[in-house]
């Protein structure tokens, strides 16, 4: 981040059972997990990533709120910057990251996270790729949808899909509906563009019920 924070190595040959990690924070750098309220979690738990370091950055220039919403303190005032990445720390002390914490999908008042849902998504035999988004529900507030592209040569339905997903995952987690296409919207480093699929859907099906 250019706004600075913390930093985390992974020294991956002597932890090989920790690549789904980012590793340990470098010395010199505080790295916590804080929930909505900015209360300290506990190791386990899954949060926002707040970060300390030398080098962080002041603020933004004549923006006071802005910089206020980027800022975190500890008990004893200890600033920390927000990362906006949602992670937690397991026993070791390593870092997991899971999501940003704006794609984070309140569904009912339970916290739902796409990359958990696209983890089971990806075992799907017929899929090449696949991630979920939350879109409006004048039900839930939010509620997660699939999209899915198919690996060439496979006949199955979007129907099908969402009916396997559905089987596999809790009732909180379940999708409300998948929806095949010929390609994800991309970034130029490759990152799937959620908020174009989210402006796609509102377009095309609005608020859901």
């Amino acid at each position: 981040m250019t706004e600075g924070g913390g930093s985390c190595m992974l020294v991956a040959h002597e932890f090989p059972d920790k690549l789904n990690t980012v590793g340990h924070p470098l010395d010199g750098h505080d790295m916590r997990v804080i929930d909505e309220e900015g209360n300290e979690l506990p190791t386990g738990e899954i949060g926002e990533v707040v970060g300390h370091s030398i080098a962080m950055m002041t603020g933004y220039l004549n923006k006071p709120e802005k910089t206020a919403e980027a800022e975190w303190y500890d008990s004893t005032g200890k600033r920390f910057i927000r990362t906006g990445d949602v992670g937690r720390f397991d026993k070791d002390g390593f870092l997991t990251l899971m999501d940003r914490r704006k794609d984070m999908i309140i569904s009912g008042g339970f916290n739902i996270y796409p990359s958990d849902l696209e983890e089971v998504l990806r075992q799907h035999p017929d899929l090449l790729e696949v991630t979920v988004i939350g879109v409006q529900s004048t039900s839930w507030g939010e509620t997660p949808v699939g999209y899915a592209v198919l690996k060439p040569g496979a006949d199955t339905t979007a129907e099908n899909i969402l009916q396997w997903f559905n089987g596999q995952v809790g009732k909180t987690q379940r999708l409300n509906r998948v929806i095949l296409t010929d390609e994800l919207p991309r970034s130029a480093i490759g990152k799937v563009l959620k908020r174009e699929l989210r402006d796609q859907f509102q377009e095309l099906f609005g608020v859901l019920d």
